[in-house]
């Protein structure tokens, strides 16, 4: 079983590709470089913000495994890739990603059980999945692709209890939800790391162990410093007014505009993606992020005196 994982930051990981289509490893392992400089403590790669609805299994777990050796010795590693339907299909690619030697495999919360189906199905199912799979640690993504799962606090504490699981990535944006499951893993291996922006803060303070969500692809550095210093930082209370409203730019035609960022930044990534039409990204929604980062930059440069 893998060690457990650490808090803090977790960046949702964007897929470069070069303009053939093909994924970019030169410009992944540079993007991989960029979160690790900025402190990220963890990455969470193939995931929805990967496009992996988009990709093949071969590129699943190529990614997982070329995120992993680059990441070595440095940060941890996880990966989902989790997108079948067939609970046959689905032991295939997590066997394929455990291979790879990441510290934990993410299973996406909707692929366990159909909209329609109870929390008795989704158990029996993440049994069967865990047997199949076993001598590894898993996560759980509450993914809002086809159609979002969140788990009940009753149903975490399930899987909390089995010994398997260590990452939840938390995507119910209500603190009462939050502290509620908090209080269902409590004294358990399994940590909440919140996907959503506006409510960081005050559930750092109820107890979850940081953060993980398409933002760390814009500012990971302003996140690792909230969740870092959020106890003793005077500025912890306008940096979150900051991180709150800077979120809002997620709903612009991402992830287009994230890698429209980053490269500007200086980082080879094109604007290709395969969920998007890159030429979708209309000029004001450039001029967005243009701003966005000199008022970033403004809001860094505070913190740091």
């Amino acid at each position: 079983m893998k060690q457990s994982i650490a808090d803090g930051v977790w960046p949702t990981m964007i897929t470069p590709y070069t303009a053939g289509g093909d994924i970019d490893y030169e410009a992944l392992g540079q993007l991989v470089d960029w979160y690790i400089e900025r402190g990220v403590h963890g990455l969470f790669a193939v995931c929805q913000s990967s496009e992996m609805f988009k990709l093949s299994l071969e590129e699943r777990v190529g990614i997982a495994r070329f995120v992993k050796e680059k990441a070595a010795g440095r940060v941890q590693v996880i990966a989902s890739g989790h997108i079948s339907d067939s609970p046959e299909h689905q032991i295939e690619e997590l066997k394929l990603i455990a291979a790879t030697g990441v510290d934990a495999v993410v299973l996406v919360s909707n692929r366990l059980a159909r909209e329609d189906e109870g929390e008795d199905v989704w158990r029996s199912n993440a049994l069967r999945l865990l047997d199949a799979v076993p001598d590894t640690a898993f996560g759980i993504y509450e993914c809002p692709y086809p159609y979002k799962r969140l788990l009940s606090p009753e149903l975490l504490g399930w899987c909390a209890g089995t010994g398997r699981f260590r990452f939840l990535k938390d995507t119910c944006c209500d603190l009462s939800q939050i502290e509620a499951k908090l209080d269902a893993v409590t004294g358990t291996e399994l940590k909440l790391f919140n996907a959503n922006s506006s409510t960081l803060l005050e559930s750092l303070r109820m107890g979850v162990s940081g953060f993980s969500g398409v933002m760390a692809n814009f500012h990971p550095e302003l996140y690792v410093h909230l969740t870092e210093r959020w106890r003793t930082d005077p500025e912890a209370e306008r940096l979150q007014s900051f991180l709150t409203v800077a979120s809002l730019i997620e709903l612009q035609y991402y992830p287009v505009n994230a890698k429209y960022h980053l490269q500007r930044l200086g980082l080879p990534i094109l604007t290709q993606c395969r969920s998007k039409d890159e030429a979708g990204l209309k000029e004001h929604q450039r001029i967005e992020i243009e701003h966005l980062e000199r008022l970033a930059g403004t809001i860094r440069r505070g913190l740091d005196h």
